[in-house]
């Protein structure tokens, strides 16, 4: 079972030491493709820019096309139930979190895909 990571950079870090990080970009963008969203981030992106660039278009996502922000959480399988734990009150920090969740998720996939 793997030890999800807690915060972005341990993440980061994380997958960087196990030299998946572009693994994780790959999944992100295959997943991005399967939902239909136009988003695709090179391998090399840089961490800082990843996080940036992820957090804008979940922001959007969820303030202008919510439908499709859904169908993105059910194709990458992020946790309905954390989902709900989340205060809403906020846009930006809530977009934050889910940014967070998606790379979580996207994460274990990645790591279950590399020891098993």
């Amino acid at each position: 079972m793997v030890n999800l990571p807690i915060s972005y950079d341990e993440l980061i870090q994380e997958a960087n030491d196990l030299n998946l990080y572009g693994k994780l970009i790959n999944q992100l963008n295959k997943d991005f493709g399967l939902a239909n969203i136009q988003l695709e981030f090179d391998e090399t992106v840089l961490p800082t820019s990843l996080k940036l660039i992820l957090h804008e278009t979940i922001y959007k996502l969820i303030q202008e096309k919510f439908m499709e922000y859904l169908n993105l959480l059910y194709i990458i399988d992020v946790p309905e139930k954390k989902v709900k734990q989340l205060d809403s009150h906020d846009m930006v920090e809530l977009s934050e979190h889910i940014t967070f969740l998606i790379l979580q998720r996207e994460w274990q996939k990645v790591w279950y895909r590399n020891n098993y």
